[in-house]
């Protein structure tokens, strides 16, 4: 008998994969053989398969010869990659928005950092609960930030960044740093100090702010800083190396 497929069992298969992919609950480089995903999300064969050329072409899985799929794999040099990738979008995406915000977008902005200020950090409440919420909002608030730029395909590429950025940084940075504390390895009170600037709200309300004055050079300068917040807590899960984003703004300066 002929499998039944619908385009709603794949967009419900993609979007389970995709959150889990994106969660790190799939870990990167991990197989994903279709009889243990069938099992897992209850969705069948062509479904899946259709699900997993989407999140392929995503660069989010990856196809082996032979042997099927796998979640796409993350390492560090890549983390540089796509910090440096993101200053390079999402700084004239901010500073448009910036001038062409109204009063909706200020509403916005101010609404999404409410919601973020709500959140507990990973050092406070490490749960995957925790750590799911404050990935949610926290995206809504660079997602608001950016939301009246008009150039869509610099927010497709965003967009890409974004997602390849959360995955990098829970398997590189906070689950490292997270177990360093946890068990109290050499390094871990440096380690857990960047990851709560990173994370903390202060550096997201200064960014605020100058959004909504339409301060262009205060703005565009702690927007760098803040990715280099990022870097500084996630580059290096164990041993935090300040030294990468001087290397990738001597690249952007090189260009």
């Amino acid at each position: 008998m002929q499998e039944e497929t619908h385009p709603s069992k794949t967009e419900a298969a993609y979007r389970l994969l995709r959150r889990d992919i994106l969660a790190t609950r799939l870990k990167p480089g991990a197989p994903l053989k279709l009889g243990a995903l069938r099992d897992a999300y209850g969705v069948g064969w062509t479904p899946l398969r259709e699900a997993l050329s989407r999140l392929e072409a995503e660069k989010l899985v990856t196809a082996i010869s032979n042997r099927g799929f796998a979640v796409a794999p993350v390492s560090k040099e890549e983390l540089e990659d796509l910090a440096r990738a993101r200053m390079v979008v999402e700084l004239p995406l901010l500073l448009e928005s910036i001038a062409n915000g109204d009063a909706e977008w200020e509403a916005a902005v101010v609404t999404s950092h409410y919601r973020l200020s709500r959140c507990k950090i990973a050092p406070d409440d490490p749960s995957e609960t925790a750590v799911d919420e404050w990935d949610e909002k926290h995206t809504a608030f660079h997602d608001a930030l950016l939301s009246a730029a008009r150039s869509s395909w610099l927010l497709r590429f965003h967009s890409t960044i974004s997602d390849q950025l959360r995955r990098h940084h829970r398997f590189l940075g906070l689950a490292p740093t997270l177990r360093a504390a946890q068990g109290r390895q050499e390094g871990y009170e440096q380690a857990v100090a960047a990851l709560r600037e990173a994370m903390g709200i202060d550096h997201h309300t200064a960014l605020m702010e100058a959004a909504l004055d339409r301060d262009i050079e205060r703005a565009r300068k702690l927007m760098e800083e803040h990715i280099g917040y990022t870097l500084h807590a996630y580059v290096h899960g164990e041993t935090v190396d300040a030294h990468a984003l001087r290397r990738i703004r001597r690249g952007l300066a090189a260009e």
